[in-house]
């Protein structure tokens, strides 16, 4: 395994302890310490309702991350969504790679692999990555207003890593 380190600067305040990327604050938690509660609450709720609750939270988030970062960063557009892409990747959630985006059109497609979720869970011969849905559907949106575009777009895991015979998870945004 080589070591790479982020190309992303972290900042932590002396005083109060938070840390900050770009122009957000973060948390660092070890990755089992997520995904257990991750599978906790999924335990209580199902997995389908937690995944509803997810999107919404996610969608948002991301909403707000693309506009932050977009202006952080003086970027627009695809650029956005392949930072945002970028920076997931840089942080441990997965390797994100974009297989297809048309931000005017409402599409895109993106390929998950070394998923954080997967890691964890193993082969349980079911989608266990959906906490990134809402987020490709959010980013889009948030890129699609901010061109001026009145797209409104949906998201959805077609497969996940953590299926029989699948490598990989994908998920595919389309509009509404």
């Amino acid at each position: 395994m080589s070591v790479h380190a982020p190309e992303m600067p972290i900042e932590v305040d002396s005083e109060t302890g938070v840390w900050t990327t770009d122009a957000l604050p973060m948390l660092y938690v070890p990755r089992h310490f997520f995904v257990n509660n991750h599978m906790a609450i999924e335990e209580e709720l199902g997995p389908e309702r937690y995944a509803e609750i997810l999107y919404k939270a996610g969608y948002k988030s991301a909403w707000h991350w693309c506009e932050k970062e977009a202006e952080c960063h003086g970027i627009s557009g695809d650029a956005v969504f392949e930072h945002y892409m970028k920076r997931l990747s840089q942080r441990g959630w997965g390797l994100f790679t974009i297989e297809s985006l048309d931000i005017a059109a409402g599409t895109a497609k993106v390929r998950l692999d070394h998923s954080a979720f997967v890691y964890q869970y193993g082969k349980v011969d079911r989608m266990v990555d959906y906490m990134f849905t809402g987020w490709f559907a959010g980013a889009v949106d948030q890129i699609a207003e901010s061109q001026g575009l009145s797209v409104r777009t949906v998201a959805r895991q077609t497969q996940s890593g953590a299926q029989n015979g699948c490598d990989y998870g994908l998920f595919e945004v389309s509009p509404i």
